[in-house]
């Protein structure tokens, strides 16, 4: 799963690396973003990339209870087009996530866990393949949701978790926000796992494990 997240840079630069449309909306860096928060998240509209915010965990238009969202952070990739909760978004509603780290966590031998960022090796922006959609409660409060596609983990991941967020290759970023595209065989070659040796990995502080924890020093490297 991708269950925390890293975007440590400055809006301009994400404005510059995803070609977007100037924007106006509260962002700060995230050095610990979790799921049931505000993320920055990248859609398409008529031809023009524009950036806004989604809370992370998917909660579909026709969902009964809001709170279905906690449950939905992440997708399967390999079975999200079979799924009734993706399936409609997977079509028609995909996002980045841009991002510069996430966050998993390694079992030692004596039980307890070590906290790991993976990041790029040259420590650049990415984006995560994500869905999204938009639901509307009995009150008529309309909320954007968002969930982030996770696929099988690249070598450098896998002996610390089984799965791990769908990176897309900078070259498949424009198709997977065409909403023309809808051909859920033409959109899985994209969700393969990111090539372990142009990533890298390395231990932070326990801190992280606390969501109120969101700072710089979570991305530190731990002695």
């Amino acid at each position: 799963m991708c269950g925390r997240f890293t975007l440590t840079t400055w809006l301009e630069e994400i404005m510059e690396r995803f070609l977007l449309e100037p924007a106006d909306f509260p962002y700060e860096p995230r050095y610990n973003a979790a799921p049931g928060q505000w993320i920055p998240a990248i859609v398409e509209h008529e031809g023009k990339r524009r950036i806004g915010q989604l809370r992370w965990g998917l909660v579909p238009s026709w969902a009964q209870d809001e709170k279905i969202g906690y449950k939905m952070i992440n997708a399967k990739s390999e079975t999200a087009a079979d799924k009734p909760s993706f399936r409609t978004a997977l079509q028609r509603r995909r996002c980045l996530i841009p991002a510069d780290g996430f966050y998993e966590w390694r079992r030692n031998a004596d039980g307890t866990k070590q906290p790991l960022r993976f990041v790029r090796n040259d420590r650049a922006l990415f984006a995560m393949a994500g869905l999204y959609d938009t639901w509307q409660g009995p009150d008529g409060k309309r909320i954007g949701t968002c969930t982030i596609l996770t696929t099988s983990p690249n070598a450098l991941v896998e002996p610390v978790h089984n799965r791990m967020p769908v990176i897309l290759d900078p070259t498949n970023e424009a198709a997977w926000l065409d909403k023309a595209l809808r051909d859920p065989a033409v959109l899985q070659p994209m969700l393969a796992p990111y090539p372990a040796e142009e990533m890298t990995a390395y231990p932070v502080s326990p801190d992280v494990g606390n969501v109120k924890n969101d700072t710089a020093a979570c991305t530190l490297e731990w002695q």
